[in-house]
């Protein structure tokens, strides 16, 4: 079956903001959260893919959610333009920004 779409664009997303409903990025940063939280507790370090600035700004926030839960800084970096660094201390890169608790 072929369904022609008429006036269809994608929906671009308002700076600052993602396409997904609230429950939706609850849910996302939760899964993120454990999945995360669990390859950085086992190999001190992980790296995970954000294409989009959204993407960005949500592996920041869990970075700042992993800090507050465990008590120790987590450093959020970008690694290139599609990939971020989540670490520990001593295993950053040189140029890292700190997620700490506030």
């Amino acid at each position: 079956m072929i369904r022609d779409l008429y006036n269809v664009r994608p929906l671009a997303p308002e700076p600052g903001r993602t396409p997904l409903t609230p429950d939706e990025e609850r849910r996302t940063r939760a899964t993120l959260f454990t999945e995360l939280g669990n390859a950085i507790a086992d190999h001190n370090w992980t790296r995970f893919p954000a294409h989009t600035p959204q993407e960005r700004q949500r592996l920041v926030a869990v970075g700042h959610m992993l800090s507050a839960h465990w008590g120790i800084p987590v450093t959020v970096e970008a690694e290139d333009e599609c990939r971020m660094r989540l670490s520990l201390p001593g295993h950053e890169l040189h140029r890292a920004v700190t997620a700490t608790t506030r």
